[in-house]
């Protein structure tokens, strides 16, 4: 089987060496583009070295003319401040550069194909760049669905290869929270019935593919503060450089603009300044290279900070095929009444679960099961009623749905509630099933009982969050006991029982006021008003479409465990712009100890016993700790690309971690490499 766009351009991501040949010519030439002082002024750490390059290339330009005695090192000076700016060009080209290859792989999924569009009761044969948001197009095996859309009638095997690079089949269909589509994606038996909700060019992936190629990324919060606190600390050297050329006129000392250029690079934060753009595109990345898109940086990062987890039950903790297992009539009714009852009132439910009870009951009853009668009228499923049913002709109706929805029914209509009901009820849930209580007019007649399976491995994947410091909540419209019943086998720390699309909204805005970061995966229409509120939202690409336009990522796989990956990812790229950053600034203390006793030791003598590193002259000290500030960056690159290794471990854990090895590293390394340099250029 030969793979898709989708799959080669996944696995050529993930296998591609960090310096590939066609990535590091791409990230060359957007680095030489990227000089512009307009564009550099983005970053203020790279912009004054860029003024300070072009102020030193005046000098020696001036040094040219006059033949100055000192032209040499002027040229060394000037080459090695330009190669600074470059690499730090280099570092996020590079990491653009591996972001458009993964979204030239998206970008190759898409193709314009015909499409049935249905007009009128006929069908049209169009283009699928003619298809407008509303349309209803019919798409049957062999043909490739034209754009995104909601499945509004039949049920479908899907190859999602193209999106997912996962070769298996997924089922799609009408009425549940399986019923989202994307165009791209091929149907491979039966026929389904879609209403396009993206026209040509807006599509959620049209949009990720302009969101990984957008030529200015949002800054996170994050980033923004530290980008403002580097600002800060360049302004401060910018000043304290500045005073030292009348101090060593004072000593007389001629301090020219090469070296006090090249003190002032060597003083501002450029490792980090040059890398941090490369670590937060990079986050995005390796998101999207776990198969999640995420619509902004900020949600990557904000990931890393998570501390409640709320899990949507059905389809993300269990398997969300909820079958109709079992008739338990109340005492004093057939079993055949109730299942009649409850084939009625299923008629109109088009979920799985529905269909699932009109063919246990089918089973039960043979020929004698009801045929759905042509006039009657449907009571469709809402998660504000959580009931549905059926009204006929004759005045007769029926109801299915949770115990205590169907209880304030009953008596509204003046009927009584059988003793036994409780009864039922709890028994079925105590066993982690799903109790549907059916009613006949305003008399209950029984019980439904829906089984569901834990996905496999959920359990240990719900103990790496808790090593992680993560909460589990799991949200489940079902009573009290079955939610119990679930979340104790499923080992979550709490659940939410009965829950209707308000009390969501409202648990997570209560847990927000009090301080805490909320993550929500869901994949239905009614989970979409808390991912639009959580502070995560992240929607399943099996789900509806109201749900992947809430959330701020989509999960391609459809795997609720991803979001592990996803916090993973977070909190690597938040360890790697702390060790970084602290490796930067060590790495600048102690440049100090390089180049400033360098400067003014031949004037005054007395500073030489400062030069601890023994380095052979004034000038050799400035370009080797010159030369070392901009080799660094480079040398750096695949950390902040690829991130430090990330390990559960608590905050206090990371932070003893960042200051040993990455603290002590930066004040170490410098010492190493500066006088390793030195010795180069004395035997030159």
């Amino acid at each position: 089987m030969n793979d898709t766009p989708m799959q080669t351009g996944r696995r050529a991501a993930r296998r591609a060496s960090l310096f590939e040949k066609s990535l590091v010519k791409a990230a060359g030439r957007q680095a030489v583009l990227m000089l512009k002082p307009w564009v550099m002024a983005r970053n203020p750490v790279m912009f004054v070295t860029e003024v300070g390059a072009a102020l030193t290339t005046l000098a020696l330009a001036q040094e040219a003319l006059h033949r100055g005695k000192d032209l040499g090192y002027t040229l060394a000076v000037t080459i090695i401040l330009w190669l600074t700016v470059l690499f730090g060009n280099f570092a996020e080209s590079l990491a653009e550069a591996r972001g458009k290859a993964q979204a030239d792989a998206l970008k190759r999924t898409r193709s314009y194909s015909p499409a049935r569009r249905v007009k009128g009761g006929q069908t049209e044969s169009v283009g699928s760049d003619e298809l407008q948001a509303g349309d209803e197009v019919l798409v049957t095996a062999g043909e490739i669905i034209p754009g995104d859309g909601e499945v509004i009638e039949g049920a479908a095997s899907v190859d999602e290869s193209a999106i997912t690079g996962e070769s298996a089949p997924v089922v799609r269909e009408a009425g549940g929270d399986r019923s989202g589509v994307t165009g791209g994606t091929r149907v491979l038996s039966d026929q389904l019935r879609i209403c396009i909700t993206a026209s040509a060019g807006e599509s959620f992936l049209d949009r990720m593919i302009a969101l990984v190629e957008g030529a200015v990324r949002q800054k996170t919060p994050n980033e923004l503060a530290l980008t403002v606190t580097l600002a800060g600390l360049t302004l401060a050297f910018l000043m304290v450089t500045g005073t030292l050329w009348p101090i060593g006129r004072y000593f007389g000392v001629e301090l020219p603009i090469a070296t006090l250029t090249a003190l002032l690079v060597c003083l501002i934060p450029t490792t980090i300044g040059a890398l941090l753009a490369a670590i937060g595109l990079a986050g995005m990345d390796r998101a999207l290279a776990a198969n999640v898109l995420a619509k902004s940086g900020k949600a990557v990062e904000l990931a890393g900070d998570i501390d409640t987890l709320l899990l949507d039950k059905t389809g993300t903790i269990t398997m969300g095929d909820r079958q109709a297992s079992a008739f338990h009539p109340l005492p004093g009714v057939r079993k055949e009444r109730l299942a009649e009852a409850a084939v009625c009132s299923s008629f109109g439910d088009q979920t799985p679960e529905g269909r699932s009870i009109v063919q246990l009951g089918k089973e039960l009853l043979g020929k004698a099961a009801p045929a759905e009668p042509p006039q009657a009228t449907v009571l469709r499923f809402t998660a504000q009623t959580r009931l549905s049913g059926l009204d006929l002709p004759d005045g007769r109706t029926y109801r299915k749905g949770a115990s205590d929805a169907m209880a304030n029914y009953v008596r509204k209509l003046g009927g009584q509630i059988p003793a036994a009901t409780q009864g039922v009820v709890e028994q079925v849930a105590r066993q982690g099933s799903t109790p549907i209580v059916v009613a006949e007019g305003n008399t209950l007649l029984g019980v439904v009982a829906l089984s569901d399976v834990l996905k496999p491995g959920i359990r240990d994947r719900f103990e790496r969050l808790r090593a992680m410091g993560l909460r589990v909540v799991m949200v489940t419209g079902d009573n009290p006991l079955t939610a119990a019943a679930i979340a104790k086998e499923a080992g979550v720390d709490d659940y939410i029982a009965e829950a209707t699309p308000e009390d969501k909204l409202a648990y997570i805005r209560k847990e927000q006021r009090a301080g805490r970061l909320i993550a929500m995966m869901g994949d239905g229409t009614n989970d979409a008003p808390a991912l639009a509120q959580a502070d995560i939202g992240v929607a399943m690409n099996s789900g509806t479409q109201a749900a992947k336009e809430a959330g701020n990522m989509v999960d391609l796989d459809s795997d609720p465990t991803k979001l592990i990956e996803v916090i993973e990812i977070g909190k690597q790229l938040l360890m790697t712009r702390g060790a970084l950053t602290t490796f930067s600034i060590a790495n600048d203390a102690a440049k100090y100890f390089a180049i400033i006793p360098a400067m003014f030791m031949l004037a005054v003598p007395q500073l030489a016993i400062l030069n601890i590193m023994r380095l052979a002259t004034p000038q050799s000290a400035i370009l080797s700790a010159l030369i070392f500030n901009a080799i660094i960056i480079p040398l750096l690159i695949p950390i902040a690309i690829k991130g430090v290794k990330y390990r559960p471990l608590g905050a206090d854990s990371i932070l003893r971690r960042n200051l040993l090895v990455y603290g002590l590293g930066g004040v170490i390394a410098p010492f190493i490499g500066i006088k390793l340099i030195d010795l180069g250029l004395s035997l030159l």
